[in-house]
């Protein structure tokens, strides 16, 4: 399995606070049977975004884990007129490693109003956004039939692996399973913040996504459209 959302990059956020931490999460996806780990830290008003220097922490990150899990560098970028403004300029600052591929956070409190004219401007750059957890989003929760237009844009969906093991309550649940059946998703990840509760376990999710829908989907989700966006190719729907 490839995971493309993760908080491992140790003291950059609220993901790993340690390096002991960091090494046990990665040890952890790799028991698992992840292969690829996308190390996200958050671009937001309270985390700042370094490229170099995370680069730097995910080097030394691999150089402590070994080469059993393959790490790569991206960014859970907040969709802010800001942030927008400094991905068109720097269109590969944030981008998962060299890819087109950029994960995307909206605010809980607030959609940009110029969102589709965002996401063309994107695309239009040869951005592909990819929608973080949209099924967690108080905003969406209530009207998550907004994401099928952004998807006819170009955007792609990427959903919590525990939301469908029911970590986040009842409601999330369902709303996972919304956008399964609608066909409004491409990828699952992790989200994986610690060691504990938020971890980089897919493993149960899969299976459950396996049964209730079928391995293939599974496979696609988990295995080969993640495995697409680390290696720039394209994503099947």
């Amino acid at each position: 399995m490839v995971d493309i959302h993760s908080h491992i990059l140790p003291m950059v956020d609220d993901g790993a606070e340690s390096w002991e931490v960091a090494v046990a999460m990665v040890t952890m996806a790799g028991g698992d049977g992840v292969t690829h780990m996308v190390a996200t830290p958050h671009a937001n008003y309270e985390y700042a975004y370094e490229r170099e220097s995370h680069t730097a922490l995910l080097e030394e990150l691999q150089n402590r884990v070994g080469k059993d899990v393959q790490l790569i560098l991206g960014c859970d970028f907040h969709f802010s007129y800001d942030n927008f403004e400094d991905a068109l300029q720097h269109p590969h600052r944030y981008t998962i490693g060299n890819t087109r591929y950029l994960l995307i956070e909206l605010s809980d409190f607030s959609v940009p109003p110029q969102i589709s004219n965002m996401l063309f401007s994107l695309t239009s750059n040869r951005l592909i956004p990819i929608l973080t957890h949209p099924e967690r989003n108080p905003l969406l929760q209530r009207a998550p039939e907004r994401v099928s237009e952004w998807v006819d844009m170009g955007m792609l969906v990427q959903l919590t692996a525990n939301a469908f093991t029911g970590k986040w309550g009842k409601g999330v649940q369902k709303l996972a399973n919304w956008y399964a059946e609608n066909q409004l998703v491409h990828v699952i990840a992790s989200d994986a913040h610690s060691a504990s509760r938020r971890n980089p376990v897919l493993s149960e999710a899969r299976r459950m996504v396996a049964k209730t829908y079928s391995e293939e989907f599974a496979k696609r989700l988990f295995e080969t459209n993640p495995r697409a966006i680390i290696n720039d190719e394209r994503v099947l729907g």
